[in-house]
């Protein structure tokens, strides 16, 4: 019987949804943090369950070839990477992988990913920053599986502004004492460092568990201009709330502006703090080409958007496309989408506020039936809800763009029983280092 701290020699046979190693001991699955598949290693268990184990690579036996040295002084500490001790291209074949046994294993077809689309650049990627705050003070990113913040000076995802602004936030914390929260006992003030970045400026949004004004807040602001020269504005978010969610309800800006313009696929879109979009400019635009390839349009065809957001999918489409119309549950969303196709001159595209039903209404209402039906739903996947509202509308293709394997596949699944076949696949890796990975399905409506 195994126990924990015990050494057993195990061979890695694949890779897990987090990026761990999987192997079998006595019947039980282990998740090896630090393997790679073909690698005999002996693994130190960390904790033993009744079903899983989990363990992590004590010493190498036999190494893979696709193993270098981590070029990340916090890796593995900080819970933010996966995969630094893996070649890139071994790292790229893995996810691709993981994308066509989620396909066969939960949704039961036998669709081959044909290729992952790697990015050019794996460093300093991502134009949204958010940090955790604890005492100390600790500025960083969350240990693996836990809320146990590890301070990072510099982090090679994040433009290096973001280390620079961290810096200044954490002088101001020290100069006039301002306490980190603390998640236990809900006290403090300063809960996240949150940035986000355009090709040319960045936003600084402090969130904070009060409402009062901060201490030394034009000191704040000046030290923030001093660090980040390309600094477009400085907001307060007020989160009160015993919770994980990052943001509060309540936004107060302390200068400039709480938005940000950016350029992704030669169109225009404002940011605001809340707002979602892609982490990875260079490669949301691979994945957008990609999912406009599948849609197949040659200007005529009416195209449904599900999950919308600020209406990128929908107005790079909207080029290529008769008409497009965005649906979106959040109203704020659905605001700077319209906001932007007007800043693009784009009047071929249409936002209402609301879910796939409510789309599927608005279009009944006006006797019309969508030629292509494109959904990048949240990480949760489609409710059947909404599978049962696209099968309804009928359209010819529906173009899948899905942040997560296993709920992409289980939706697969559903929609292939509603008729329509799976035909095409294809990966874009948009979270290089990390266990994360795009997919694009195409599926075609079966005669009859």
């Amino acid at each position: 019987m195994p126990k924990k701290n015990d050494i057993v020699r195990l061979t890695i046979e694949r890779c897990g949804l987090a990026g761990e190693g999987i192997s079998h001991l006595d019947g039980q699955v282990v998740f090896v943090s630090g393997g790679i598949p073909g690698e005999v290693c002996d693994v130190q268990l960390l904790k033993v369950g009744k079903t899983a184990i989990w363990g992590r690579v004590h010493a190498l036996v036999d190494g893979s070839p696709a193993r270098v040295a981590a070029d990340c002084p916090y890796y593995p500490k900080c819970g933010g990477c996966q995969f630094r001790h893996m070649r890139y291209s071994a790292e790229l074949e893995t996810k691709r992988r993981r994308v066509e046994d989620a396909l066969r294993r939960i949704g039961g077809v036998d669709l081959p990913v044909s290729e992952i689309l790697g990015a050019e650049n794996t460093l300093r990627y991502r134009n949204k920053v958010q940090l955790p705050v604890a005492p100390g003070p600790r500025i960083g990113f969350f240990r693996a599986r836990s809320h146990d913040v590890v301070n990072v000076e510099d982090c090679l995802l994040q433009p290096e502004t973001a280390s620079a602004l961290r810096r200044a936030v954490l002088a101001w914390m020290l100069e006039w004492g301002v306490p980190a929260y603390e998640e236990e006992t809900h006290t403090g003030l300063l809960r996240h460092l949150y940035l986000r970045f355009s090709r040319t400026q960045v936003l600084c949004c402090l969130v904070v568990n009060s409402a009062k004004p901060l201490p030394g807040e034009e000191a704040l602001v000046s030290a923030l201009r001093a660090a980040a020269p390309g600094l477009a504005g400085v907001a307060v978010s007020v989160n009160q709330e015993r919770t994980n969610v990052v943001l509060g309800r309540e936004l107060r800006s302390l200068w400039g502006h709480p938005w940000l313009d950016d350029t992704l696929c030669g169109l225009t879109f404002r940011i605001s703090v809340p707002s979602f979009y892609q982490v990875n400019r260079d490669q949301a635009e691979v994945l957008y080409e990609q999912a406009l390839a599948f849609a197949g349009l040659t200007g005529h065809e009416l195209v449904l958007d599900l999950y919308c957001g600020i209406g990128t999918i929908s107005l790079v489409m909207a080029r290529r496309a008769g008409k497009v119309i965005g649906a979106e549950i959040v109203p704020s969303a659905v605001t700077d989408a319209k906001a932007n196709a007007a800043r693009n001159g784009i009047t071929n595209a249409d936002f209402l506020c609301g879910d796939a039903g409510t789309a599927a209404q608005h279009l009944a209402m006006q006797g019309l039936r969508p030629d292509v039906i494109c959904v990048d739903p949240p990480r949760k996947g489609l409710s059947a809800e909404v599978c049962d509202a696209i099968a309804d509308m009928a359209p010819a293709r529906v173009v899948y763009v899905s942040c997560d394997p296993a709920t992409l596949a289980r939706d697969v699944r559903r929609l292939h029983e509603s008729g329509y076949r799976p035909e095409k696949a294809v990966a874009v890796d948009m979270f290089p280092r990390t266990a994360h990975v795009e997919t694009v399905v195409l599926l075609q409506r079966e005669a009859g």
